[in-house]
This record gives C-alpha cells, structure tokens and sequence, in this order.
C-alpha cells in the first residue's frame, strides 16, 4: 500500500461525486459504510448514495483544498478540505472538511467510514 493508490481512489471518489456516477460510488463505497454528514445525521451506503441517484444532490465544484492521508496497516486514513458547490434541493456553497477511513478488502480499497465537517 502507499499513498498514490489512497490519492487515486480520493480522485476517483471526486469525478464520481461531480458526474453522479452511482456505478463508481458503488464500487469504492462498502456496503456497510458508517456516515455521518454535517448535521450530525448517520447514513448508510445506500441513503449516500440515492441522493446521487434521485438527483436531489448535483455537485458541479469540488476544489480539495488540502489532504493528509495516514496509512495504518490495511486501513488509510484521509482528511480532505475541500471546497464544493452544488444543489441539495437549493443551492449551496462551502468550505468542508471529510474524513475517511479506507480498508483493503478483497483487493480493492472501500471506503468504510466518514465523517464531514462544515469549515466557519
């Protein structure tokens, strides 16, 4: 493992948040993902995912401003600040900061918890 695989995997996680490729999230997301948004809400895999099917959330920027990645045996861990813009029923810009944890399953990374942090 090192760290240009962690920074691929974040970038594919980026392109498919701002085309709405739900096929790609499904890949990189394990079904058993814990999130917890930055309202405090818990969601699962699938609720993630079908605001990015439904339509209800369109990213159209994610800017990551800064990343630090640590790795930990099969586990990496990233915080990313970043900037983004979209719509989630109105639009809305922010600075936010994401915390991941990706795991090494089966040959390939998932994302098996996060945790997003609106920046004031």
């Amino acid at each position: 493992m090192d760290k240009a695989q962690i920074i691929a995997n974040e970038e594919l996680l980026r392109t498919a948040m701002l085309s709405g490729n739900v096929e790609l999230l499904d890949e990189l997301i394990a079904d058993d993902l814990i999130f917890v948004n930055q309202f405090g809400q818990t969601l699962s895999k699938e609720s993630d995912i079908e605001a990015h099917r439904s339509g209800n959330l369109k990213l159209t920027q994610i800017d990551i401003v800064d990343q630090k990645i640590k790795l930990l045996d099969a586990v990496a861990v990233t915080i990313t600040q970043v900037t983004i813009a979209g719509t989630f029923g109105t639009p809305f810009q922010g600075d936010f900061c994401y915390t991941r944890v990706w795991q090494y399953r089966m040959g390939k990374w998932k994302i098996v918890s996060g945790h997003c942090s609106s920046i004031t």
